[in-house]
């Protein structure tokens, strides 16, 4: 959710120099992380931040589609929709969460079909909700879309799943919320969940304290008592574990995107590094173990 400021050329050549220096010496200035529960790491990549660090999805053929600050489209800011969150794909349609200013009374969800048309689906703010769109995810189902807001939440959002909910508009419109689902113990700052089946999500969170779970910004597990049906629903929500912070650069990370893929039951999840290599953001990839 943190929003990345211009930086002079001075910073972008220590940055350029400083992940050079990364890539020649496979140099991590951070302590080990145990790899989240029931799920053991395999593999990591980077991506830019400014074109991939707010989150990611995967297609059904495994190619992976990344959302960033610079991936918002110049007809969209013009009308002040000044932030995308983690995405998510369904039935080949993408579905994009975007936020606006701070003072604004709606959120929009944009899909992108596969042959490039886009439908916006603006979200009038009910009493209480919070101006914040951090992700979007899409159950297996296709019928129900999962958002979240910033900050200490007790609950996720549910709408109908825009386009193809039979109960929404098919060239975009006026979205309501339909029942949520109640968390049996709070989260703070999450940034992106995704289903991993009908009725267990993984949610990460950008959460530096410890008050709430053992461990800072951890990967967090909800499970459903059924699949969604539009109706309320409470979620046991239970830590996994803390997601690595490794970087040459010190100072604070952030948590993003969190995206499973079930094709190939790969979870990936996203950490933007320090300081000036803020520039830089790793996508961690596990898969299910013991």
């Amino acid at each position: 959710m943190r929003r990345l400021r211009p930086r002079t050329r001075t910073a972008a050549r220590a940055g350029t120099a400083l992940l050079g220096a990364a890539a020649l010496t496979a140099v991590c200035a951070a302590a080990a992380f145990a790899d989240p529960s029931g799920w053991v790491r395999t593999g990591s990549s980077t991506v830019n931040s400014l074109t991939g660090g707010e989150g990611l999805a995967t297609y059904d053929d495994g190619s992976l589609l990344y959302r960033g600050l610079a991936s918002i489209p110049l007809e969209l800011r013009v009308k002040g929709w000044n932030h995308v969150g983690d995405p998510d794909i369904a039935d080949g349609d993408v579905f994009d969460a975007y936020q606006g200013p701070d003072d604004g009374t709606s959120k929009m969800f944009a899909v992108t079909t596969p042959d490039g048309q886009r439908y916006e689906y603006t979200h009038p703010l009910d009493t209480g909700e919070k101006i914040n769109n951090s992700f979007a995810a899409v159950s297996p189902d296709n019928q129900w879309l999962v958002s979240g807001e910033w900050g200490d939440q007790d609950r996720l959002q549910v709408f109908p799943a825009p386009l193809l909910n039979p109960s929404t508009p098919k060239t975009g419109g006026t979205l309501p919320q339909a029942g949520q689902i109640s968390l049996d113990h709070p989260v703070r700052d999450i940034q992106g969940c995704d289903f991993v089946t009908d009725t267990r999500l993984v949610c990460v969170s950008d959460d530096a304290a410890t008050d709430l779970w053992p461990d800072a910004r951890p990967l967090l597990q909800v499970d459903l008592p059924h699949a969604l049906d539009g109706e309320q629903v409470t979620g046991k929500v239970s830590e996994l574990g803390p997601l690595p912070q490794e970087s040459v650069c010190t100072g604070t990370f952030e948590t993003e995107g969190v995206d499973y893929h079930p094709g190939s039951g790969v979870l990936r999840a996203q950490v933007v590094s320090p300081g000036v290599c803020m520039v830089s953001t790793t996508v961690y990839e596990y898969q299910q173990g013991g």
